[in-house]
């Protein structure tokens, strides 16, 4: 009995391991992608499944430890899962209707920051969608180029 309680045991812990590499790299791609829709890819999809093998992790032990069976546990499971890909989807839908910068292959790395000007007075709410509105026109000029 006590040998299958340490199986147990590692099983839960190599799945709570899982789930913390996994928010590891979501981290990581929180830090490296270029745009809004990347990161929110990165911070919904990774981080929902890092949580859920946490908390399966957390919820496998303290059963086998303890007999106990958290209600808790399972009620934050279900909604993290719920609630994190919605918020995920709201915001890149909102970052998409205000024109946010889409990251394309062929824009390569640059320095400069595509959304603000040096000019604080040129950052409200209208001259940023007149300058997403331009880069649209120019990527779609540039797509039709690479077309024919």
């Amino acid at each position: 009995m006590q040998t299958t309680s340490e199986i147990v045991n590692l099983c839960a812990a190599i799945i709570m391991f899982l789930g913390s590499v996994i928010a590891l790299i979501s981290a990581i791609g929180l830090i490296k992608f270029q745009d809004v829709f990347l990161r929110s890819h990165a911070a919904t999809k990774s981080s929902t499944l890092s949580v859920l093998l946490t908390l399966v992790g957390v919820i496998i032990y303290f059963i086998s430890a303890q007999g106990y069976l958290s209600v808790r546990m399972i009620l934050a499971l279900v909604f993290i899962n719920l609630t994190s890909p919605v918020g995920g989807h709201l915001i890149s839908r909102a970052a998409y209707r205000t024109g946010a910068y889409m990251y394309r292959k062929k824009d390569g790395m640059r320095q400069t920051n595509i959304l603000l000007s040096s000019n604080d007075d040129q950052n409200n709410f209208e001259q940023l969608k007149k300058r997403a509105k331009e880069r649209e026109q120019l990527r779609k000029k540039a797509y039709e180029e690479d077309e024919y």
